[in-house]
């Protein structure tokens, strides 16, 4: 029975991953790590237990990963907002870089043979030309903002873990997530929430809402797992893979098409206090190297995303 040890257990991206291995049949054992607590769950064929520690706890995260001995480790435990760390750089850069580091020491001191998913962002290509759209893994780096640094620097670890010390590490470049479950700091899931809060409380204010004018690859979280588990499965160690679709949409035009789902009448203006210090007017990127791997490309809809993100906050407010 394979053992995979999952971080940021309590969050966003790993309960979609825990309903695809559950849904694959296939029975594995979870090890989850989360700071916050995690509520008793069960799923169909995982075995599951879970500890709730600080990454940044050194002898805890080694004590942990060299009894457990996983044969995966996907990292998902981040400080994943570019406004947050705008706010607060040094604590986004800990919560990025430094918990990163200490689990690949934990692996290299207790000599695992273990696979670990390194999940990292598009924020790491910043500003780019549109020219060079869709961007590949070619690239080169240019971080606008405390958290993307910290990302590019996460990136930068596992290449040398992989050439210096022999680690197994396969490397993404995550493009932005949506799907059912995100939370509301994120912009689609914030204006989903908004707009579903107004049509059912007949609110007649406008909602503010930042730069609409930028451009974004949104992939669906569901299909974000499933690259994950590809490149687990596919994945050449060292080499660094784009998650994404391909295809871009500005803010603007996704809170359209929310209106349109949700059939709500609602304004908008944009509010100079939600504007970021700096911002990607545009990242969109090329998923033809993961897609060569052989068994994955993107298959749920911009629409249908929004739409179940739309059902989600219905149930949710109600």
């Amino acid at each position: 029975m394979k053992k995979y040890l999952i971080t940021g257990f309590s969050g966003f991206v790993s309960k979609h991953l825990l309903e695809y291995l559950s849904f694959s049949g296939e029975p594995c054992e979870i090890i989850g790590i989360s700071r916050s607590q995690s509520e008793p769950i069960h799923y169909d064929h995982l075995q599951i237990r879970t500890y709730q520690i600080d990454l940044k706890n050194t002898q805890l995260v080694r004590e942990i990963i060299g009894s457990v001995k996983p044969d995966y480790i996907i990292h998902l435990a981040s400080e994943s907002s570019v406004a947050y760390s705008w706010q607060n750089p040094l604590e986004s850069f800990q919560n990025n870089t430094n918990i990163f580091l200490n689990i690949l020491e934990s692996v290299r001191v207790s000599h695992l043979k273990c696979r670990i998913l390194s999940v990292g962002s598009s924020e790491e290509y910043g500003i780019v030309d549109p020219s060079t759209l869709p961007l590949t893994e070619k690239h080169p780096f240019n971080p606008i903002s405390p958290y993307a640094v910290a990302r590019v620097s996460q990136e930068m670890l596992s290449k040398i873990y992989v050439n210096g010390f022999g680690l197994d590490i396969v490397i993404t470049r995550s493009f932005n997530h949506i799907g059912p479950g995100q939370n509301a700091n994120f912009v689609v899931s914030s204006f989903v929430k908004q707009i579903v809060q107004r049509k059912a409380n007949n609110i007649s204010d406008p909602m503010e809402v930042g730069n609409v004018n930028i451009v974004r690859d949104f992939l669906d979280v569901r299909d974000v797992v499933k690259a994950y588990m590809c490149l687990l499965k596919n994945g050449v160690s060292g080499e660094v893979y784009n998650v994404c679709t391909g295809v871009g949409y500005s803010l603007e035009d996704i809170v359209t098409r929310i209106l349109k789902i949700t059939n709500a009448n609602i304004s908008y203006f944009v509010k100079s206090e939600l504007i970021r210090p700096s911002d990607n007017p545009i990242i969109v990127g090329s998923n033809l190297k993961l897609k060569n791997l052989g068994d994955w490309k993107p298959l749920i809809s911009i629409d249908e995303s929004l739409t179940d993100i739309v059902k989600y906050w219905e149930q949710n407010l109600s």
